[in-house]
């Protein structure tokens, strides 16, 4: 826990508990919610570090059913009143949300593309046959698969966890060929210029809601959340609401081989419309289901829900249901 500010040196208020994760990641991404709390509410926030079973669990995250893994802890710390607020990444979070709490905040969404980090600096196209690509998502394996297979390309997708040192360091040892990890993440570490390309989202779709956070706390502090409220980005909201209510219908967690991307498309500075697409795939890359469909920007989150439902069960017509079990790597 990081050292708590005395309430005589913050004007008698007493600091908000922020509860995060502890890797890098998770207290560089709590990092930049603690300064937008401070800023709205004026109040000091302190950090407080919480260990999850998906932090604990060495087991590949297909395998333990990723969804909630890194959040449990977090929800239940809330519930006890041990810390006041919560951030997660956004893609982390399961679907439905649990009684006794809210979302009180997604904030803009950082770029919500994968990245590629290849030895010698190469980009996917131009890597070697029988390439070793670490990703512990089948969502990626899905996709990479199939993309290589397009101009035939032949690579094996590798397994792995662990941070994003971890990760990197399979390719600094030569372990791997490259490994893929989420643009936002490199982004935050200031370690962006360590991608040898963003990988483009006709090719890979990303996670949903990949690139936002969220903010959570106890629906029974309604001072908090309304505050909470003023660090939320509606056009960030009603994107990441339509991709998770694909994902919900499909009755998907964030382990299975699903992308989704809602952009929003403007003319001039002013956004017209959003565009959905969804993608489901075999691990192999030999069957991809992927639509979209484009209209008016959802005037609320409960429209944005309505048109990831819609597209899920177009999909679920084209087969996606079949493909919904491929989680094992």
């Amino acid at each position: 826990m990081n050292a708590t500010p005395s309430p005589a040196a913050s004007g008698g208020l007493a600091p908000l508990r922020l509860g995060t994760r502890r890797s890098a990641l998770a207290m560089a991404q709590s990092g930049l919610i603690a300064d937008l709390v401070r800023e709205i509410t004026g109040r000091p926030v302190e950090l407080v570090e919480i260990t999850t079973y998906g932090d604990t669990s060495r087991e590949h995250l297909a395998r333990i059913g990723g969804t909630g893994v890194f959040v449990s802890a977090l929800r239940d710390a809330l519930l006890s009143g041990e810390i006041d607020l919560a951030v997660h990444s956004l893609k982390d979070l399961p679907t439905a949300e649990p009684d006794g709490l809210t979302l009180a905040a997604i904030p803009r969404r950082e770029d919500p593309r994968d990245a590629l980090i290849a030895r010698d600096g190469l980009t996917f196209d131009r890597l070697p046959p029988g390439a070793r690509i670490g990703t512990g998502s089948p969502r990626r394996a899905a996709q990479l698969n199939a993309w290589a297979r397009a101009f035939g390309l032949d690579i094996e997708t590798v397994p792995i966890r662990g941070n994003v040192d971890t990760r990197i360091g399979y390719v600094r040892s030569g372990r791997l060929d490259a490994v893929v990890l989420a643009a936002a993440g490199l982004i935050r570490l200031g370690r962006i210029g360590e991608a040898t390309e963003l990988l483009d989202v006709g090719h890979v779709l990303p996670a949903p809601g990949q690139g936002a956070l969220a903010v959570e706390c106890a629906a029974s502090n309604v001072a908090l959340t309304a505050r909470l409220a003023e660090i939320d980005d509606p056009y960030t909201r009603v994107a990441v609401t339509a991709e998770r209510s694909l994902l919900a219908a499909l009755e998907a967690g964030c382990s299975a081989p699903v992308g989704a991307l809602a952009d929003l498309l403007a003319d001039g500075q002013v956004v017209t419309e959003m565009r959905l697409r969804g993608v489901v795939g075999s691990l192999d890359g030999t069957t991809l289901v992927q639509l979209s469909t484009t209209g008016p920007v959802p005037a609320s989150p409960s429209e944005a829900g309505d048109l990831g439902r819609e597209l899920a069960a177009e999909m679920l017509a084209k087969g996606a249901a079949g493909l919904m079990g491929e989680r094992a790597l």
